[in-house]
């Protein structure tokens, strides 16, 4: 398909989100990542007239792509948020959330936006345009310690601090402000995979502009709040990182992955796993989404009396 046909984005693993959800169409439902609509469409189309669905996307092109739907709340803001607009809007408890927390196809390709290394486009890399810093200020600012952080903790770049050294000593020269700029430094230090390693250190800069982490830990903290009993929660994650934090949340209730005890020595597990390991992608779907390729889906259920399905 070419890229001026392409959707807004393509949701990756739609019917196993839905299948997680295990939707009642009279329920309550957050989808965290509205993007262009994917997911909430099939989660719509599942809910009755008195079915709800609260949805964000901190994206202010997202907002173009919002649905004409009295059953649809749509909020502009990060899912970090997602207390502070359940208590607005008098929400007490929901059944299930959803966040897919890949980018879409459209911040991809539309160049302005600095995501990718494929166009020569100012270094920006925001989810919201309206605020925070970009990835020029970081990397025309950051020193080098901090820098060889990013790479190495949220891109896995080997060669992190060879990377961080360089860009210090370019910009002693010249301000890095464009995508070119920063692939000029890192061909030079390109080691295997010119595609993967690009894209390596372009999503550690992404991780790092957006907070995603930091994001994502409150989202999910708050998430659990809102569940009911028996709600559950999806979350399709793209890289390693972020699964091992999704792994890590569902099995302990916590960012460890060591499980609490209370004062009895019982085991504290807010959460159930359904999908004991995580699932991806079929070939035909790859096939019709290369983008999904790296999506993984986890599936926990909010502990209560009835024991949970599986997936």
């Amino acid at each position: 398909m070419a890229e001026s046909q392409r959707p807004y984005h393509e949701p990756a693993l739609l019917t196993e989100s839905l299948e997680g959800l295990a939707i009642r169409p009279d329920g309550f439902y957050v989808d965290a990542t509205y993007g262009g609509g994917g997911h909430s469409k099939a989660i719509l189309a599942k809910l009755g007239h008195e079915g709800r669905l609260m949805a964000f996307d901190q994206d202010e092109d997202a907002g173009k792509e919002v649905v004409d739907d009295e059953r649809l709340i749509f909020v502009r803001a990060n899912f970090r948020y997602l207390t502070r607009f359940l208590k607005y809007y008098n929400v007490n408890g929901v059944d299930g959330v959803l966040a897919d927390l890949g980018i879409s196809f459209h911040q991809i390709d539309e160049a302005e936006r600095g995501f990718s290394y494929r166009f020569d486009a100012p270094l920006d890399m925001r989810m919201n345009r309206s605020s925070g810093k970009t990835a020029a200020d970081i990397v025309n600012t950051y020193d080098a310690d901090s820098l060889q952080r990013i790479f190495g903790e949220y891109g896995e770049v080997r060669n992190a601090r060879t990377v961080a050294q360089r860009i210090e000593a370019v910009r002693k020269v010249q301000s890095l402000r464009t995508t070119g700029d920063l692939v000029n430094v890192l061909d030079s230090l390109c080691r295997g995979n010119r595609q993967r390693y690009l894209s390596q250190a372009f999503q550690a800069l992404r991780i790092e502009v957006n907070d995603e982490f930091g994001a994502l830990r409150d989202f999910m903290e708050q998430a659990l709040d809102a569940l009911k009993p028996g709600g559950r929660m999806v979350i399709i994650s793209y890289h390693s990182l972020e699964d091992r934090l999704v792994k890590n949340f569902f099995k302990t209730g916590n960012w460890s992955g060591e499980p609490g005890k209370d004062d009895y020595g019982n085991l504290l597990r807010p959460l159930d796993p359904v999908t004991r390991r995580p699932i991806v992608p079929t070939d035909e779907e790859v096939e019709r989404n290369p983008r999904a390729r790296s999506a993984k889906l986890r599936v926990a259920q909010k502990k209560d009396e009835t024991p949970g399905n599986t997936i």
